[in-house]
Formats: structure tokens, sequence, C-alpha cells
């Protein structure tokens, strides 16, 4: 039965930043409180990233209280954590169509709202973003304020340190807000951190500071020493020290769930100018029992579906996924190979590596969000006869594309890339959906990529990936083992740059790459065609394909990536650099950015579903037979 649905008589009058901001302060700790409950109503039944949002909720309503959004503009990091701004910002309604297709986005979205004035999707991006308005606003003589929000997790991205860097010899009117909710940056200290942070945040501390500044500074001397005093003071209690030297005025540590702390915080940061960095202390799911308890299983959940019938049973069917098949691979593959070391860029749950850092602590390494360190700590590691393995979502690895080239490619070294979430993505969008590897990993000398169309080819595939004395790429889907193309597997180790026919027809072959074989072996039924595990992008099976195209009339490539530079490109490559002349159709996902849905529904409306391939097929064929 679901739960009924949360009375928020206040959150209902406050549908814009407007009318929040007519509210009386003392109202607002009630704001928080049902804007909470209803969050968490509402994500209950639309699956999303509920922990992260729920850390903020006080941080979003202080915000677009002072703030005059959409003015004044405020840039969210990665978007993990924008549930409350979306509801404080129209959306309300709205967040029943959340992560769906056709409805708003899990991230911040600039088509979706004027009060999202940056997408985001990936982390580490949102101080480079709010520096590049704040210079801008900074040229046109205006007075707007441009805020960004960050995380102690994505403060880890180098990225987020080079904008730091920048804004603070920029001068430029820019408030960054982290927001420490692991203290994996610094931990509160007590009593005396909490009262330095409110003698920080006043504004009679921000006023005497700047006064001092302005008298001490035409005294030989007397700035220098009265800085260096402050600073050894704040440095023994609190982190500000690192942002100051960095140019930013450092307020902080704030209560992130202390409403009347976090509104005079920022009052006081609002009428100052250039660069401020205000810290906050924040806890992740908090009002949410299960979130608080477990925040990394809450950070981003399914929808919570009512308790089952009485005798209903769950379905079983497909219940091993990839990620679980690789993680369960790690486990059994650490005996065999004492040197084999796991990396990760703060995926451990998401990539299946939790089990395997608890048993083999010594052979895991998580680096946090720096996708470009993990690469070249990779290379590295290999340099010294390791077998590194970097287990990282398909969409993040974009960021690590100079260092795969540079620093692993380049120079040969046996580093095994474990791509997830290959292909769809689902509820997620297009910011996560992983659509581009292929093409931008088949054209890298020295690369091999592998495409596995099963549970069992998965596991086989990396065994050969980490013999391999070079480079390798395997790419698999966030999905269950399709349970056709598991039956179809041999049994043999799989050898480097081999494909397998899985089906013999006539005239027409389906060359398949990945995970996409079970619908092509139902298409292929209907119209009595050859089926091809391909296997392998690079290096391509020539011999095979070869073969395949000089004893068929027609060739269909079928794989989930962009059809644009992907396998199928790669396919028509090689046979006209062979002078074979054979018609060719290549099925994959359309060239431009996959919006967010449930992943059959998405297959279907690609086309990529068995009913879609066999009716392009059939299109195709009935277009040369004119």
């Amino acid at each position: 039965m679901d739960k009924p649905t949360p009375l928020t008589p206040l959150l209902d009058q406050t549908s814009s930043p407007q009318l929040l901001r007519q509210l009386n302060s003392s109202e607002l700790p009630e704001l928080a409180q049902q804007l909470r409950d209803f969050m968490i109503h509402s994500v209950e039944k639309t699956g999303g990233h509920l922990a992260s949002s729920l850390g903020v909720v006080e941080l979003s309503i202080a915000l677009h209280y002072i703030y005059n959004t959409p003015e004044d503009r405020l840039v969210w990091d990665v978007g993990h954590q924008c549930y409350p701004h979306k509801i404080l910002t129209g959306r309300k309604e709205a967040m029943t169509t959340l992560r769906q297709q056709g409805g708003i986005s899990g991230f911040t979205k600039r088509g979706e709202s004027p009060y999202d004035p940056f997408g985001a999707g990936h982390s580490s991006t949102s101080i480079s973003a709010a520096l590049g308005m704040a210079i801008a606003s900074k040229q046109a003589s205006n007075n707007r304020q441009t805020v960004a929000v960050i995380g102690d997790g994505a403060l880890t991205g180098g990225m987020a340190f080079e904008a730091l860097n920048h804004a603070g010899e920029s001068n430029a009117d820019l408030l960054v807000v982290l927001n420490d909710n692991d203290m994996s940056i610094s931990e509160n200290v007590g009593g005396l951190s909490r009262y330095l942070g409110r003698i920080l945040t006043s504004s009679t501390y921000s006023q005497m500071r700047e006064t001092s500044k302005k008298v001490l500074s035409h005294l030989p001397g007397a700035w220098d020493l009265a800085r260096k005093t402050e600073e050894h003071m704040k440095g023994m209690v609190v982190p500000g020290t690192l942002f100051e030297e960095l140019g930013f005025n450092y307020a902080g540590p704030v209560d992130g769930h202390d409403l009347p702390a976090l509104v005079r915080a920022l009052r006081t940061l609002h009428t100052l100018k250039g660069p401020r960095f205000l810290h906050i202390i924040t806890q992740k799911g908090r009002g949410y029992t299960p979130a608080e308890q477990d925040p990394l299983k809450y950070h981003g959940i399914g929808r919570i579906e009512p308790a089952l019938k009485v005798n209903q049973q769950p379905d079983s069917k497909n219940t091993v996924t990839y990620t679980e098949i690789f993680g369960e691979w790690l486990c059994n593959s650490v005996e065999k190979y004492p040197q084999l070391i796991a990396i990760t860029p703060a995926m451990m749950s998401g990539s299946g590596m939790v089990k395997f850092a608890k048993q083999y602590p010594d052979h895991f390494i998580d680096v946090g969000i720096a996708e470009q360190h993990a690469v070249t700590l990779a290379a590295g590691l290999a340099t010294e006869n390791r077998h590194p393995i970097v287990a990282v979502y398909s969409t993040f690895l974009q960021r690590g594309y100079d260092q795969l080239i540079h620093d692993v490619a380049l120079q040969n070294l046996p580093v095994l890339f474990a791509i997830d979430r290959a292909g769809l993505v689902g509820a997620d969008g297009a910011t996560h959906t992983g659509a581009f590897d292929i093409s931008f990993l088949r054209i890298i000398p020295n690369m091999v990529v592998m495409t596995p169309s099963s549970g069992a080819e998965c596991q086989q595939m990396l065994d050969c990936a980490l013999e391999h004395p070079g480079p390798a790429a395997i790419r698999y889907p966030r999905a269950t083992t399709p349970a056709i193309a598991e039956k179809l597997n041999t049994i043999d180790p799989i050898k480097l740059g081999r494909g397998v026919v899985c089906r013999s027809g006539e005239s027409t072959a389906l060359l398949v790459f990945g995970p996409l074989l079970e619908p092509a072996l139902i298409a292929a039924e209907q119209i009595n065609a050859t089926v091809v595990d391909m296997r392998f992008v690079a290096p391509l099976d020539q011999q095979l394909l070869l073969q395949i195209a000089q004893s068929h009339q027609h060739l269909i490539t079928i794989e989930e990536n962009v059809v644009a530079g992907g396998a199928g490109s790669g396919v028509n490559e090689f046979l006209l650099s062979n002078q074979i002349q054979c018609p060719i159709l290549n099925l994959g996902l359309p060239n431009h950015f996959v919006e967010q849905g449930e992943r059959d529904t998405l297959l279907r409306l690609y086309r990529l579903d068995s009913d879609g391939i066999l009716d392009s097929i059939s299109r195709f064929l009935s277009t040369e037979q004119r």
C-alpha cells in the first residue's frame, strides 16, 4: 500500500524563490521539514539521488532566500543534490516525472529552467563555470552575484583546484560553498570549531577584517604580521588556510543544517566583494533514517515498490548484472594474479568492487573523483610489473582520454580498462550515456577493445585482457546477462581478435558487437540470417570478416554505440581498404545525445530491440532489391 502524501501547506505556498523570500526567517525550519518530507515521498516513487539531496535541504533554502535567483547565478556541481533546488524553483509538481522519459532531469539542465544556469552530471565543473559567469558579470559592470556549490568528493577533482587557483587571483565576485558531508577534507573538531565558525561568518568580524586590512596596509610589515597571526590561529582549528592562500575570504565551518546560522553566514558573505569561500558541514541522507545509516546505499535508489502481495514471488529471471560479474571475477582472480591492483575513481559500489575492496584492501585503490590521475597511476603501476585494472564508467573515461593515449597506449603498457555503463544507462540520461567509447577507443594504436555479449564471455574476455601484454578495454552495459546468448557461448578461452559464428544462415549476415546479440538472434530467425558475435572491435577479426563478406550478399553491423565512428565504421573501412563491395547497413545509436528513459524503452525507440532490428533490416533488403 502506498504511503499517504505528506501535508506541505507552507511548501505549497512557496512555488518560487520570490515567494520564498517573502517568508519570515522563523518559518524556514518548518519549510525545510516539509520540503524534506515531500522529497522523500516523491523520490521513493520515482527513484533518484536521495541521500545527497536530503543533505542540502537547508542550504538550498538559504541560498534562494538570500540570493536573487535566477538573476543571481546558482551553479550546482554534479547535480546529485539538486532536487530541493528543483522543488523550490517551480518544479514541485513535475517531480512525479523525475528521470523518466519526457520528464525532468535528475540533474540541472539549462533547457529545463532559468534557475539552472549550467547543466551538470559530471563532477568538479561548478567552480570553473561559475567563475566564467562571474568574470562576465564583472566585465558587464552589473551587480549580479554568482555562487558555486561543490561537494568534498568533487573537490578532489583536479579541475576544481585549477578553478580555485584562477578564481583567487581573478578578484571576481564569486562565492564557493563547500558542502562537506563526509568529513573527507577536515573533521569538525567540536565546540571550539563551531564557536570559531560563528565568529568567522559574522558581519562584525568581516567588517573588522576589511577595515584592519585598509589601515594596516599603510604600515610597513604590520598587515603581513597580522595576517600571519590570524592564519596561524585559524589553522589550528579550521581548514581555511589553504583557501585563504589561494585568495579567498574563508568562512566556516558552519553547521549546514542550522538554517539561522546559514542565513547569517550567507547574508554576511553576500555583502562582500571578491572571491569568498563558505565551508559547511552536512549529513548525507539527513532526516531519513535508512539513508543516514547507509548513505552509500541510498545515494541513488530505484523506485521503492509497495510490498509484494501474499504468495507473489519476485521475478528472478536474469538477475546477474555485468557489474556483479566483474566484481566476482576480481575476487576470483587475485590469487591467480597476485600483482593485480584494481583502481576506481570514486565508483567502488557502482563498479561492483565493494566485496573486493573489503577482502583485498592491499590490491584496491580508490583515487577519488580523479579520472585522469587514475589512468596515469595505472600506467605507473604497469611499468613496475603490476597488473592494474581501471574500473570506470564509459562516460567518465572521457575525462581521462589524453592520459589514456599519452600515458598508456603510446607506451603500450598493460592496463586493463573495465568500462561499465557502456551504451544506454536509463534514467541518468545524456550526461551518463556511454555512447562514444567504441568510437574514441578503436582509433587508438595498441588498444584492444572487446565487447562481450554475455556474462560468460565477459569473464573470458577479462582473463584474455589481463594476459594481454598491452592496453585493453572491455565495455559492458548496465544490464543483466542475456540468457539466450549465455547458452550459445563456448567454454573455450577467447583468442585475441577472434569472433565466432553463432548462427548460420543464407544471404544476410548480422555482425554483432556486444550485448545486442540476443535481439539480433531473434531477428535472424525470421529472415534466416547468419549471426556473428564479433567480440572484438579492435583488432577486428579480418579473416572472419573476409569469409563472411565473400559468402553473403548483405552485411548488417549492430552495436550499442553511436554509428558515427563506431564498430560498423571500422567494418566499412576494412571492406573498403580491401576493395570489397558489399551492401552494408550500420545499426546503432543516433548521433545525438540520448535522453533519459528506461533501457528497454530506449532500445525500442532507437530500433535496437528485436522488432526494430528486423524492421530496419527488412527495409534495407527491400531497398536493395529494387
